[in-house]
């Protein structure tokens, strides 16, 4: 075993998924009641999961495309994505399908 990519790979994805969406829901599925367990056992499997396709797909797209084009895709995603991130109006997650202005809280009515 590669234990240098081992290790590099566990710290990644470590600190990628510390406060996440997925330990928030199984953070709120915990507190909610249901087993912990249950949860534990929910959720590592589903991490597996989407794991196990997101490697075989890389080593699907990496015996079709060279790894320095790989690369330079995620480079300039990330940077498209840091720029639209940028760019974007409010805060993160936060979207305004009523209207222009109408989600301001000086043109709420009172509760």
């Amino acid at each position: 075993m590669n234990w240098t990519l081992f290790l590099s790979t566990f710290t990644a994805i470590f600190v990628a998924e510390i406060g996440d969406k997925t330990q928030l829901a199984a953070m709120t599925l915990s507190a909610g009641g249901a087993s912990r367990w249950t949860v534990f056992a929910g959720a590592s499997l589903a991490l597996v999961a989407t794991t196990a396709m997101a490697v075989a797909g890389g080593e699907l797209i990496g015996r079709m495309i060279p790894l320095v084009w790989i690369r330079r895709g995620a480079g300039v995603i990330f940077i498209v994505m840091g720029v639209l991130y940028l760019l974007s109006p409010g805060e993160p997650g936060e979207t305004n399908t009523s209207g222009a202005g109408e989600s301001s809280p000086e043109n709420r009515e009172p509760a």
